[in-house]
């Protein structure tokens, strides 16, 4: 019959088309509905139906969310510095915890207690009491840990505990505990037992048990060595004093490999700007920071354990640090051997073999620039210090050509053209040595005394209080701050900066003296005696102290206090015949005449030319009525007369010859040096006793009561201390020639 034909009509019903009917196409559609595929024509969905806020579940979900934030807020405090409350925030979060326990107890079975959070919560607070040295609570704390056996591997939480023992310095139980935590910990777990291990040889290195130590350290360096170990295990020998384990151990230390890449990796191999690109990148990147972090702590270890046992492996250190620098040689640091030899250089120089020191250093002349730049800045030190300042301009002038950006080389090349006077190119040298390294406190110190030397104060005060900024309690610069003020005139801030001085170095005799020299130009006379006797406390022998204390006394008429001041002045200068005739006048003022007659006469046997002491001789033995009288006047009445023969023969020899004055003039009474009045270095007095009248005058009186009234002694009631501005300040000639900021010398 065929295939019907699309759209027959068979008995009377219509075949359906045979395609697939579209999405959403219905015949409705032409009816005048419209086309709606998604069933957005009805409308919104319902509402989601409200979670239930009051159910016991989602309280304990919602208190476990916020003992969680408790604890990661306890270790954010932590890590930002603020113990207290991390502490305080652990403490909350342990509180919550438990009241979440309680709450999942009545609601669930207890194996549904989330055992983690508890673990979390009771460490971070043992930490945080940890942190903050309450160690009892932490003790307490670790132990509810460990002592569950819920909680699995606490045990290992063992080596905290051990930990602050060791900071309590209870020993015996820090190893123990280290040990029963090695104990709990499995043998796959190789670098927490070394860790372990090296704690417990650095307890036994605490208590003196150095061979326990050496077994442990062994044990590590054969296991796993590493930097630690091998530099503890040298300390160990050394203890011991066993030369040929100190070379093996140095030798294990040495091979220890440091696992860091090579440096030609952030070179550039190519021109590629792609490749350069990632390079600049990784160039100083955290990883290659803590690289040279490693590399720095491999080299300081090696080096601290290379000076400690150069002494002591040989028969001599310079054979010591012959192998040494051998053995480094033959390793992987091999730049180290330099640093080595200019090491032995310092040895030389700590034991005052300087011509070993300069040999040693003159070395490295012909070395790379930066080695060759430390020998010269060396060799410029030491021949600054021994006052060759042509040699150390030459040393210095090799080190900056070597390296022009070195700071100390700088610094020591102005410190050569200090001491030749140009004080302007001194400053130069200095302000570059400090735009190369700004860090560096010797230039800025120097600067300060340049300025000073120029009289540009206000400069030199700006130097000084930079420095102060830096080095908070330099004794140095605080004296220099104090020293600016009281040339600026300003004594009150003198007076200011010297008590900060005095409160970070109080024994200090020479910044007492001065604040005394301070308060006494400015008329407080109680304030200055206190100084003043302070500095005496401290440093008995300064003349000028013992002469102002005994001055003072004179001045507050209490003689016999003054006598033990010039009898000691008469100690510290045994030729100087003033002191102890001021001793004598000083009984004689506080009536005890047969004790001034005594003195006098000792006097008269050690100087037996002292016209002084004949005058006051005479004139006690007068008062009291002594058969001696006639004798010590006799003596008075030649040495007078050889006096004026010999001022006659001085006065018509400058006649002749026409010439300047060839000797110093004396004071009044004074004979040929040795008398009260003519003393020379540190003389005080002098001034108001050649202006008192009468000293040459007779002895009138023959009344005790008259005596003091009568006749004039060197230490008469009227005399005031002489002004400050006479005595020798504390200044810069002692601290810039003495303590110019040289550059130290490299330990």
């Amino acid at each position: 019959m065929g295939r019907p034909m699309t759209g027959a009509i068979q008995d009377g019903i219509t075949r359906p088309m045979t395609a697939v009917r579209a999405a959403g196409f219905t015949k409705a559609a032409l009816r005048g509905s419209a086309f709606d595929p998604l069933g957005q024509s009805r409308g919104p969905a319902p509402p989601l139906e409200a979670k239930n806020e009051d159910s016991a579940e989602e309280k304990i979900r919602q208190l476990e969310k916020k003992v969680n934030e408790l604890v990661e807020e306890s270790c954010i405090a932590n890590s930002c510095g603020d113990l207290k409350l991390a502490l305080e925030k652990a403490k909350d979060a342990g509180r919550k915890e438990r009241v979440l326990v309680r709450q999942r107890e009545q609601v669930t079975t207890p194996e549904n207690i989330n055992l983690d959070l508890t673990y979390s919560v009771l460490f971070n607070l043992a930490s945080q009491y940890s942190a903050n040295e309450m160690y009892a609570e932490a003790l307490n704390t670790y132990q509810v840990i460990v002592k569950n056996k819920m909680f699995i591997n606490a045990g290992r939480l063992k080596v905290n505990m051990g930990n602050i023992y060791l900071k309590q310095r209870n020993y015996s139980k820090a190893i123990k505990f280290y040990r029963m935590a090695l104990d709990q910990i499995p043998s796959v777990h190789k670098e927490m037992r070394i860790k372990i291990m090296q704690n417990i040889g650095v307890t036994f290195i605490k208590t003196g048990r150095y061979s326990d130590a050496i077994n442990s350290f062994e044990h590590i360096m054969s296991m796993a060595p590493n930097l630690k170990a091998g530099f503890n295990l040298i300390l160990s020998y050394f203890a011991v004093g066993d030369r040929d384990k100190m070379k093996k151990a140095f030798q294990k230390l040495i091979a220890v490999p440091l696992e860091i890449d090579e440096d030609d990796k952030y070179i550039s191999p190519s021109d590629d700007p792609h490749t350069n690109l990632v390079i600049e990148a990784i160039k100083n990147d955290h990883l290659r920071q803590m690289e040279r972090e490693r590399k720095a702590m491999a080299e300081k270890y090696i080096m601290t354990a290379a000076k400690l046992i150069a002494p002591v492996i040989e028969t001599s250190f310079a054979v010591g640090y012959d192998w040494c620098v051998e053995v480094v040689k033959a390793s992987q640091y091999v730049e180290l051997a330099n640093d080595l030899e200019i090491n032995k250089a310092i040895t030389y120089l700590r034991q005052k073999d300087f011509n070993q020191a300069v040999e040693t250093l003159k070395m490295f002349e012909k070395k790379d620039s930066r080695v060759k730049s430390a020998a010269a800045t060396n060799l410029s030190f030491l021949y600054y210090l021994e006052n060759e300042f042509a040699q150390a301009s030459s040393y210095a002038d090799l080190a900056v050509n070597s390296d022009r950006y070195n700071p100390s080389a700088l610094t020591n090349k102005g410190n050569t053209v200090f001491a030749s006077g140009d004080y302007e190119k001194a400053a130069e040298f200095y302000k570059e040595a400090l735009r190369n390294d700004s860090s560096c406190t010797e230039a800025l110190y120097n600067i300060g005394l340049t300025y000073k030397r120029l009289n540009r104060l206000d400069e030199a005060l700006d130097c000084f209080l930079k420095l102060h900024a830096i080095l908070r309690n330099s004794a140095q610069v605080l004296y220099q701050i104090a020293n600016v003020y009281e040339l600026m005139e300003d004594p009150n801030q003198a007076i200011e900066w010297l008590m900060q001085l005095i409160s970070v170095v109080p024994t200090d005799s020479r910044a007492l003296s001065k604040l005394g020299e301070l308060y006494d130009s400015e008329g407080d006379k109680s304030q200055a005696f206190q100084y003043y006797y302070e500095s005496y406390r401290y440093f008995p022998s300064n003349i000028e102290v013992i002469e102002w204390l005994g001055a003072y006394y004179i001045d507050t008429q209490f003689c016999e206090k003054a006598i033990q001041y010039f009898e000691r002045a008469s100690l510290i200068q045994p030729t100087q015949v003033k002191w102890q005739l001021m001793v004598a006048s000083c009984f004689r003022r506080s009536g005890n005449y047969q004790k001034a007659l005594d003195t006098y006469k000792e006097i008269h046997r050690k100087f037996p030319e002292n016209v002084e002491c004949l005058r006051f001789l005479v004139r006690l033995c007068t008062d009291i009525g002594l058969k001696e009288v006639q004798e010590y006047a006799t003596k008075l009445k030649r040495l007078e007369k050889m006096k004026e023969i010999r001022e006659q023969r001085i006065k018509s020899g400058r006649d002749s010859s026409g010439g300047s004055r060839s000797r110093r003039e004396g004071s009044a009474g004074s004979d040929s040096g040795q008398n009260c009045s003519a003393s020379s270095k540190g003389e005080r007095l002098s001034a108001k006793l050649r202006a008192l009248p009468g000293t040459n005058e007779p002895y009138e009186s023959s009344s005790n009561k008259e005596i003091d009234a009568s006749y004039v002694d060197p230490l008469g009631p009227q005399i005031e201390r002489p002004k400050t501005a006479a005595k020798k300040r504390i200044d810069e000639d002692d601290f810039a020639d003495e303590e110019l900021g040289d550059d130290l010398l490299p330990e």
